[in-house]
């Protein structure tokens, strides 16, 4: 387990490729425990007259379960991503252009949509898109006995009274983006929220040493 700034905060091993794609502009794998998701961006290209903005890119998110079809819950996924992308990227440097985000499931292990949000954004990177901030996402679960998890594997999920997942801006560490589900408290989505913030310090580390290996020069 990777320790986070507070004792009480810890998250699962992560990883990440980048460029492992060739067709895609961007492209990278990411995984937080056993969990794993690979992401493509493709963009700014050409955009269909009915989906074209006068003044700034459209962003498409598309999820891509393990098996079968797109289901409800990847749509209110794909919301998600998208507005947290949306936050980021500076989609008015590309007016009347299509971005496009491709993210498939390889294995969920719990924290899915926080895996999600984090290969989106270092795909993103890996496509050179021009972005205000960087952002991460962290999941937190609240076992029945008050518990706040980090970054919950699947067991832990389903035993869990309430998820949620957020998405943390580089900057101010302010969130862009919240997905709830079950029942909490003011109290405990605050208390989320600060965990959340903390545990994506560690995650921003890993972002930048990522980048740091990769572009790293040989002397």
């Amino acid at each position: 387990m990777e320790e986070c700034s507070q004792s009480s905060v810890s998250l699962r091993e992560f990883g990440c490729e980048q460029n492992l794609l060739s067709r895609p502009d961007g492209s990278a794998s990411f995984t937080q425990g056993d969990t794993s998701v690979l992401a493509a961006v493709y963009g700014p290209a050409e955009v269909k007259v009915s989906k074209e903005i006068y003044d700034r890119a459209t962003l498409e998110v598309i999820i891509q379960p393990k098996v079968g079809l797109p289901s409800v819950k990847e749509r209110a996924q794909e919301k998600c991503v998208r507005e947290s992308c949306e936050a980021s990227v500076l989609l008015f440097l590309h007016p009347r252009s299509s971005l496009t985000i491709v993210l498939q499931e390889l294995h969920n292990d719990g924290s899915l949509l926080s895996s999600y949000l984090n290969a989106a954004c270092m795909a993103m990177m890996d496509a050179g898109l021009p972005m205000s901030c960087l952002f991460c996402g962290v999941t937190c679960a609240i076992h029945p006995d008050g518990r706040i998890i980090t970054d919950p594997s699947a067991a832990q999920e389903a035993e869990s009274r309430a998820l949620m997942t957020f998405a943390i801006d580089s900057k101010e560490r302010r969130v862009m983006m919240t997905s709830t589900k079950g029942s909490f408290s003011v109290k405990e989505m605050q208390q989320c929220i600060a965990v959340s913030q903390a545990a994506s310090e560690k995650i921003f580390s890993f972002h930048r040493e990522s980048l740091r290996r990769r572009y790293s020069k040989i002397v």
